[in-house]
Parts: structure tokens; sequence; C-alpha cells
């Protein structure tokens, strides 16, 4: 079934009476020739690519939970390509683009709006930062433009550009960025993986892996054995977890993120706005709810909630930035399990268990990175070569010596 305006309005006529589920509750296979390990934005995107464009079958994703229970549904929906290292800018800049064509591609409304995002600056050192961002945004084909005081209260004159400890003094926006429905997003991959055969396997968990001489056979899951050719794990804070199966320990670590909606207002923010003299991030969607978080909590945890001490911190990030958030209501708050690296970039690479891939470390970078994280893991598993976007993003960079730190925090993952 193709989506239309034509169908809507046939189906409003008809007492929608002819919708279908969008994808099947298929019960596994004995084997397939690809499996997905995790049902969220990565995973489906993967095996949407897999069998779309490079026309690969026998796959199947495998969901401990239902389809996007995980941080595909646990984030604040921004889409992005602002980043300034080679080893990561042309990569987030492919995602931006597979972003403007998906849901003409995979025939579904993912909402993804293009409002802009604003990074602001508040020091003569952060504008020369931001000025050498901008112009790397550019050289890898990205859009950026660098805004003065009078520019950016043009756009948000309510903002506190007086504040005595952090003035606003400009920003960096990037007009071509903007927010997705993160729900949308994983259905519409899951319904276009369906139709293309994939076999989407819910409330199946991963509970061990069967490895001979070196190489991968299958997996032991909740419901039963699963002879695999090639496995391909994208399970977000739950990598550690998952590859101790395969007895790898990962650089990474495994971090809350927390985020909050307050209640629904009249229209403010039409972008996206980011505090850049701390952690804050914010944006309204179309319920009239804001949309914002900040740093992750600084302790390990698997746990899907935070602390207080991070809610205080966020809620002073918004207060500095624009005071009047402080008349509104806090409506829910959620969290999401983050892949933290050691350099804050991700690894999509091949493991040293033969027949067994890695898709991890994300950090805050996992929701913007879903198109162009499935095609590169799809590539991947398909060719068995880096796709050209993901080439520096190995496993053993850390090894070698060739961290991608885009923030400059150093080794440290709680501070990516």
């Amino acid at each position: 079934m193709r989506y239309s305006g034509l169908r809507v309005i046939k189906e409003a006529l008809t007492g929608h009476k002819g919708w279908k589920p969008i994808w099947r509750n298929p019960d596994p296979q004995p084997a397939y020739d690809y499996v997905i390990v995790g049902g969220g934005g990565h995973g489906l995107a993967t095996a949407y690519y897999l069998a779309n464009t490079f026309r690969k079958a026998r796959i199947a994703v495998l969901e401990k939970g239902w389809l996007g229970s995980g941080n595909i549904g646990r984030n604040t929906t921004i889409i992005r390509s602002n980043y300034l290292l080679p080893g990561n800018e042309p990569f987030y800049e492919f995602s931006m683009k597979l972003w403007e064509g998906l849901e003409q591609e995979f025939n579904f409304n993912a909402m993804v709006s293009q409002r802009g995002i604003l990074n602001l600056l508040h020091t003569d050192a952060q504008r020369d930062a931001y000025r050498r961002r901008g112009n790397a945004m550019r050289l890898a084909g990205a859009d950026a433009e660098l805004l003065d005081q009078a520019g950016v209260r043009a756009m948000y004159p309510w903002l506190n550009f007086d504040n005595a400890r952090f003035p606003i003094k400009g920003g960096l926006i990037q007009r071509r960025a903007g927010t997705a429905r993160h729900d949308g997003v994983a259905w519409g991959y899951a319904r276009g993986a369906d139709r293309a055969g994939v076999d989407l396997i819910q409330n199946c968990e991963v509970t061990g892996m069967r490895i001979e001489n070196g190489r991968l056979r299958g997996l032991e899951t909740s419901r039963g054995y699963i002879a695999a050719g090639k496995v391909g794990v994208a399970v977000a804070g739950s990598t550690g977890r998952v590859m101790a199966m395969a007895g790898m320990r990962m650089p990474i670590e495994s971090h809350v993120l927390q985020a909050f909606v307050s209640e629904g207002l009249k229209p403010t923010i039409d972008g996206v706005i980011t505090f850049g003299a701390g952690h804050f991030y914010v944006s309204q969607s179309d319920k009239g709810g804001l949309v914002f978080g900040g740093d992750i909590d600084g302790y390990n945890s698997y746990a899907q909630r935070g602390n207080m001490a991070v809610v205080e911190d966020v809620a002073q990030g918004g207060m500095a930035l624009m005071p009047m958030i402080g008349r509104a209501r806090l409506l829910r708050i959620w969290g999401g399990i983050m892949d933290m690296s050691m350099d804050g970039s991700p690894i999509i690479d091949k493991t040293p268990v033969e027949g067994l891939y890695l898709n991890a470390g994300w950090c805050y970078g996992g929701f913007k990175a879903t198109p162009a994280s499935g095609y590169a893991f799809a590539h991947l598993l398909a060719t068995d070569t880096p796709h050209e976007t993901a080439r520096f993003l190995r496993l053993d960079r850390f090894e070698r010596g060739y961290p991608i730190d885009e923030k400059g925090m150093g080794a440290t993952p709680n501070l990516h």
C-alpha cells in the first residue's frame, strides 16, 4: 500500500476501513543471510538499505522489545551536519542529504522540518572557533552562516543578550538543519524494510553468540537459535553487554541522557537553538511543547532514568539563555542510554570475529545520523568495505592513535 493524499481522502470518505498494518509480525526463520541485532533507527535503516539499495535478501532484524522502543523514540529529534573534523563532517552531511529526500523515498511522513539550527556564541574566541567550523562545513558541501548579534536579535529578540556572565555576541546557523519525528523515522524505515521482505522480529532478545574457530555461526535468542551468515550489532547503549557475548570489551561507556518537554505554549521558537556557554539545546514541537536537553549523567548506567542534578543543570542553562522558560511547567522527562565512545565519535566497522560487524559509539549524534548510519552499515555488510564517508570510523582507531575528537575533550567518554 502506497500512501498519498488521494488515499487519505478515500479512506476518510469510506470510514478508514482500508488501512492495513504497516509491517508484518513474523516468527523467526531457522537461518538468514543477514541478521541485524537492534530494532531501533540504525538497525531498521540498515535493513532497509540492505534490502532496497544493495538488493540483499534473507534479512532479519531482532529486537528484544518492540520496534523503536529504545533511543530512536527517546531523543530531542534534532537533525544537523554542523561538524568540524574531516572524520565526521562529510558523514553527517551525507546523512543530511539523505534526510532531505527520505520521506519521498520510503513513502512515509517522518515530519522532516528543515527549520534551521542556531549555535550561539558568547566570546571572541568562540566566534573564531565557529568561523573555523563554518568554513569546514562549507568545504564539505554543507551550508553555514556566521551571524552577528544584530542578526541573532532579528531572529530571537527575547533571548537574554545582556546576560552579565554569558552575553550573546552572535551565532553560527545552519539553515538546512532542523527536526524530524523520531517515531515516524522508525516506522518509515520499518515499513520500507518490511515491504522489501525483511523479517522484523519483535520480543526476540539475543542471549548468546555461537562462535566456532573465530567465525560467528549464529545467535542464541529468547525465541530459539538463529543461524546467520553475517550479523550486524546496532544496539546503542546495550553494545557493551551484547558484544561481551563475543568475548569483546568495547571502547565505550553507557550513560543516561535525559530529555524534557514543557507544557504546550504559543509558537515561540521556529528553529533549534543551542546555548554556547553551557550544554543546553531547545526547539518547539508541533504540539507547542519546548523540547530540550543537556549533558549526560556523570555515571555509568543502563537505567532509562536520570538524576535531579542534571535536571537542575539543564534548567540553569535554560534560564541563563531565556529567562521566560522559568514560567513554563515541565510536562515530562525521559532518558535514553548513550553509548559514549572514547573520542565522542561513532564506530562502523568489522570486528575481529569473522561475520560480526559493529555499529556503535554514537554518543549525542545517533538520531541525526540515522540515514547515513544505516546506509554505511549496509554498505559494509554487503560489500565488506567501508563507505567513503565512514572510512575513518574504525574500531581500532584508538589503538592506532587516530581518534576523532570532535569536542577536543580527550579520551574520557563522560566528557563528550
